[in-house]
């Protein structure tokens, strides 16, 4: 199921010493489309218009005071699965939890690391959490993403996912104020 070449990275659940790595890893992204969101009155349209100049995002640090770790791994319905890369270094990683009154998987978080884009880390890493979402017997993957990151949406849409719901305010008085989250899913059956 991975595409990646497995002599490249190695995957695996995260251990706490991950930590430091995960939470400085550069989630950054530029892009030169964002998806424009029309609320229609049967719903909503997406329509993915050229951006001009690219827009350079750099997502804020979240707090994270909880004591709860991403490494943790304490939750059995939670992991972080990580690929380190062949210098030793993250190259990505995934947060995942699952919910069991609706079967759904979350992806939390995903992040690669730039010089690792491309290379079918992100792939790998949902894979990971799709084969944790079946041992958990989850019949579905949820994501949130930000209406203007279309480079991750074209490669959620290219690893199966579809768009199935908006939320026009989740990011109102947030540094992310005036873009819109969109939900994509798709099956782990």
């Amino acid at each position: 199921m991975t595409t990646v070449d497995t002599m490249n990275y190695e995957f695996r659940t995260a251990r706490p010493e991950d930590t430091e790595a995960i939470d400085a890893l550069d989630g950054s992204f530029t892009t030169r489309t964002i998806f424009h969101v029309a609320v229609t009155e049967g719903g909503f349209v997406l329509q993915e218009i050229p951006v001009d100049p690219p827009i350079h995002k750099v997502f804020p640090a979240e707090d994270t005071d909880d004591g709860n770790s991403p490494a943790a791994g304490e939750d059995p319905n939670s992991r972080t699965f990580v690929a380190i890369g062949a210098d030793g270094g993250l190259a990505g990683f995934a947060a995942v939890s699952y919910a069991p009154w609706n079967g759904r998987l979350t992806i939390e978080d995903i992040e690669v690391a730039p010089a690792h884009r491309g290379q079918g880390v992100g792939r790998a890493l949902v894979g990971h959490a799709a084969e944790f979402a079946r041992e958990r017997g989850a019949r579905h993957i949820w994501l949130e993403v930000t209406n203007i990151n279309a480079p991750a949406i074209h490669a959620y849409r290219r690893m199966g996912f579809s768009f199935c719901g908006l939320d026009m305010a989740l990011y109102d008085g947030t540094p992310s104020s005036g873009e819109q989250a969109l939900y994509m899913s798709r099956s782990c059956l």
